[in-house]
């Protein structure tokens, strides 16, 4: 080969190596359903529809250019057994991408016993899981916030409080981990509320919209990790 031809070669082989022909994927947009279960943090007591944190959630997904359908059956109030009894009054229809289970704050509140928290958290955890295609993977729990803090326990033993939620949460904590979903644990930002009036509600007792906020932050990463 002469020495013109070889150069020649040399130069394609070059030029080939230099250009990489695969195109660069684009992330498609998608959509998907999201069905939120709770009380009160969850219907978002005392602020606007779209500053509740299943909304705030959809909102935050939609910015990475996953549209949500969001469903959320929750009441101010409910213990385990009144969020299962509204599950089974009016069940979720379909199958759903995305689940999140935020209960047992009443339980703690009513005086409840933890036994029967656990036992009724597991049906409720277990639903959630057939909700979302039986899939745990698609499934997050929020641990219980500490309400210790807010301006309505005043007067209350705010040590027992803690100490009796951070119960119920090893116990929810507990049973996640064992089904194999995943554990968000947004007890510490809720407790951030004892030197930061702005982060629960004009009621002095639910989280703002800051708050929630702050849960969502915490909660994302989680959530695309699930969908990537």
């Amino acid at each position: 080969m002469s020495a013109l031809k070889l150069f020649a070669v040399l130069g394609v082989l070059f030029l080939a190596a230099c250009t990489d022909s695969t195109p660069t994927p684009v992330p498609t947009p998608r959509s998907i359903r999201y069905l939120a279960l709770g009380d009160s943090y969850t219907i978002g007591q005392s602020v606007a529809e779209n500053e509740r944190w299943p909304n705030q959630l959809a909102a935050a997904l939609s910015d990475e250019g996953v549209q949500t359908e969001v469903t959320i059956i929750a009441r101010t109030g409910w213990t385990t057994d009144e969020l299962l009894q509204g599950i089974q009054a009016d069940p979720p229809k379909g199958t759903y991408d995305l689940v999140s289970l935020l209960i047992g704050v009443n339980n703690q509140y009513r005086g409840y016993d933890v036994d029967g928290y656990r036992e009724q958290f597991r049906t409720l955890l277990g639903k959630s899981i057939g909700y979302a295609g039986g899939n745990p993977d698609h499934v997050i729990v929020l641990s219980i916030p500490d309400w210790s803090v807010t301006r309505f326990a005043m007067g209350m033993r705010a040590d027992v409080i803690s100490k009796e939620i951070g119960i119920f949460n090893a116990v929810n904590r507990e049973e996640t981990e064992s089904a194999g979903a995943h554990y968000v644990d947004i007890t510490p930002i809720s407790q951030q509320a004892l030197g930061d009036l702005s982060l629960i509600a004009s009621d002095g007792l639910h989280p703002s919209e800051k708050m929630y906020k702050l849960w969502v932050e915490k909660a994302l990463p989680t959530v695309l990790g699930i969908f990537n």
